[in-house]
């Protein structure tokens, strides 16, 4: 179980896009808006309510320069620490027009295991300057070189947020290319077309099927086996994402939002 938390709680994150043109319409969020997730793990006859999510935005300003500060937090419910006691932390610093980030900092607290990361881009340069810090270990530095689109792990689920899916046809690939544990990597997401399905908050709803390429660890086999929904409006919210793991399976559920940008428009009449 070592890391499942961390990695379910950066699940969007995997749609890092690295485009030729990777400018950025930003039509979709707003600071201000706040969204909360139910995580729960399946095991055979074995169900828990394991933790929850939840990201905010607000504005700040750096050196001048307009920011957005994405935060996102996941923990364990008490009922699991348990079985695994999990807090996580996950803050970047981006641009307000590009969404080019300038900081990405990670605390992550999962059982005995601990890491600690912050990332420097510096975009001119084409180069991200890291420290990373384990327990008992380091901290490490290290600088990487980058393309001009890499972005972080938090700052790419709201990039995806902004993409414009009818230049897609359905199974075609979109590649990205994402930093993360002190290296970059290469990937792809999966666009899967539209669906409707049935949410616990927001009843029967439109939505965009994605599929990100999973990078192969001690929780997920190497492949294209998560399955990510978002709302199939403006908004583009992250509404569920289900995947099996080594051992079970992961449902992540939207239970609570607010300040969103534009209205839920992708309701099916009854």
């Amino acid at each position: 179980m070592k890391k499942l938390f961390s990695t379910i709680f950066i699940f969007f994150p995997l749609a890092l896009f690295s485009q030729n043109n990777c400018n950025t319409i930003n039509f979709a969020f707003k600071e201000g808006e706040k969204l909360l997730y139910n995580i729960d793990y399946t095991w055979g006859i074995i169900r828990m309510n394991a933790g929850e999510a939840a990201s905010s935005i607000v504005v700040k300003k750096i050196n001048g320069n307009s920011v957005y500060h994405f935060s996102t937090l996941g923990k364990s419910y008490p009922h699991y620490d348990w079985f695994f006691k999990v807090h996580d932390k996950y803050e970047s610093y981006a641009d307000t027009l590009s969404l080019k980030p300038f900081r990405f900092v990670r605390e992550v607290h999962e059982d005995k295991y601990y890491a600690y990361d912050d990332y420097v881009f510096n975009h001119r340069n084409t180069r991200v300057y890291t420290t990373e810090t384990r327990k008992d270990k380091g901290p490490n530095y290290d600088t990487l070189n980058i393309t001009n689109c890499v972005k972080d792990v938090v700052t790419s689920v709201f990039y995806i947020r902004c993409l414009d899916f009818t230049n897609y046809k359905i199974n075609d690939t979109i590649p990205l290319t994402f930093v993360l544990d002190g290296s970059v990597v290469p990937s792809y997401i999966r666009y899967l077309g539209k669906e409707i399905i049935t949410t616990p908050l927001l009843g029967k709803i439109r939505c965009i099927k994605l599929q990100p390429k999973l990078i192969e660890g001690t929780i997920f086999k190497a492949g294209d086996e998560m399955t990510i929904w978002l709302t199939d409006d403006k908004n583009r919210l992250p509404v569920y994402l289900e995947s099996p793991i080594i051992i079970g399976e992961v449902r992540i559920k939207l239970i609570k939002y607010s300040g969103l940008r534009n209205k839920i428009d992708c309701f099916v009449p009854k």
